[in-house]
């Protein structure tokens, strides 16, 4: 490979990581919030019909392929950041992917807990409020690092993918110089890196997870 074409590997790289840094902080974000809403009102506080409408909400953002959420909200993501390619404008559709995925994990997490912690702390006099601060929450961070880490794998995936509409990173240039321009060294390049970022990044979760599991 090339010095011309190592350095735009290097590059594309420092993209893919900076759209799958801020697209998990984003769904985590908006994630959190929305999948412990959606636990809370079937178990803590329930309140059916607002817990189907969630449920129902999530499920359908869910079924929606990536690619095609990629191009149908291509005017949604210019009114947010003026343009529709590029890595800031993949940001959009990333986190959009990403946050009913992660709420979904966080249901599950809230899920696998004990069942008897909810009826504790309403024995020992706390809110719904301090329920999920005081005992979701600190009970379930091991698993809900390892949520993150799947949805910042993921991510990665979908960022890939987003490389087809000229969103940058490494997609963009797997699909500009190994497939248009039949350059199978560079295809083999960015499936490594790839490869080498996902597993990475689930080294640092797992080595996260058992931190807080023994704390």
């Amino acid at each position: 490979m090339s010095f011309p074409m190592a350095y735009d590997l290097f590059i594309a790289t420092t993209e893919t990581l900076y759209m799958v840094s801020v697209s998990t902080l984003f769904a985590v974000l908006l994630g959190l919030p929305l999948g412990t809403w959606l636990y809370s009102s079937g178990h803590i506080k329930p309140m059916p019909k607002v817990h189907k409408a969630l449920s129902g909400l999530i499920n359908m953002a869910r079924s929606i392929p990536f690619i095609i959420l990629l191009v149908a909200i291509i005017p949604f993501t210019r009114l947010i950041v003026g343009t529709s390619i590029g890595i800031n404008a993949a940001i959009v559709p990333l986190t959009l992917g990403a946050t009913p995925f992660f709420a979904r994990l966080v249901d599950n997490v809230y899920r696998s807990l004990p069942s008897g912690l909810i009826e504790t702390g309403y024995a020992m006099g706390a809110n719904t409020r301090q329920i999920i601060l005081h005992i979701l929450l600190p009970e379930a961070k091991p698993a809900l690092i390892h949520a993150i880490t799947v949805t910042a794998i993921t991510l990665v995936n979908y960022s890939a993918m987003a490389g087809t509409v000229g969103a940058g990173g490494l997609g963009t240039l797997a699909i500009n110089y190994g497939y248009q321009r039949f350059d199978a060294g560079v295809m083999l390049s960015t499936v490594i890196v790839l490869i080498v970022m996902v597993q990475l990044t689930q080294m640092v979760g797992d080595y996260l997870s058992k931190r807080f599991l023994h704390n």
